[in-house]
């Protein structure tokens, strides 16, 4: 059982991708504990991440369907931290700005790209693994992340109106 709690962090992330808030995240990631320790019995694999993040996702869906009403679309604002490797100010500007505009084109992916896209791309989980957690054929997973990746391409290339001091700060 200890052995989840080294994945809390994976468990949130995915969560809070999906969810778009982080208290919402917070508690899918709780409610989805409880489930993994109240079945834990039950897990006779090697994967525990791989099947802890399959909860996640499952209680993120039964937690969806429970509070569709309130559901708003919250925009993701986490906060982006500098590194002091960069102590230049623009090329900070320029990292802060650059990743909003890639986490506001992951926010826009509909849900089954997107649960792809950070399952691989930011849990860096295999094509197998993804196909276990999100129950979907791996031909099906390879097919979503190339065709969630070409949108964030293609998001990502369009030409954008320069930004306010508002939109920076």
């Amino acid at each position: 059982m200890e052995e989840l709690l080294l994945h809390l962090n994976a468990a949130y992330n995915l969560a809070r991708w999906l969810t778009r808030n982080a208290t919402d995240a917070e508690d899918v990631v709780q409610e989805a504990y409880l489930r993994a320790l109240k079945h834990f019995r039950s897990f006779h694999g090697s994967d525990s991440r791989a099947w802890l993040l399959a909860i996640v996702r499952n209680t993120f869906y039964t937690w969806r369907q429970r509070n569709r009403a309130s559901e708003q679309g919250i925009p993701f604002d986490e906060e982006i931290h500098s590194s002091e490797d960069h102590p230049n100010p623009e090329v900070q500007l320029l990292q802060k700005v650059n990743n909003q505009l890639v986490r506001q084109a992951i926010e826009e992916l509909p849900a089954e790209f997107r649960e792809v896209i950070v399952l691989r791309e930011l849990e860096g989980l295999s094509y197998k693994q993804i196909s276990n957690v999100t129950e979907i054929p791996v031909g099906t997973v390879m097919s979503r992340l190339a065709r969630g990746r070409k949108r964030l391409e293609q998001k990502l290339s369009q030409p954008r109106e320069p930004l306010t001091s508002s939109q920076t700060a």
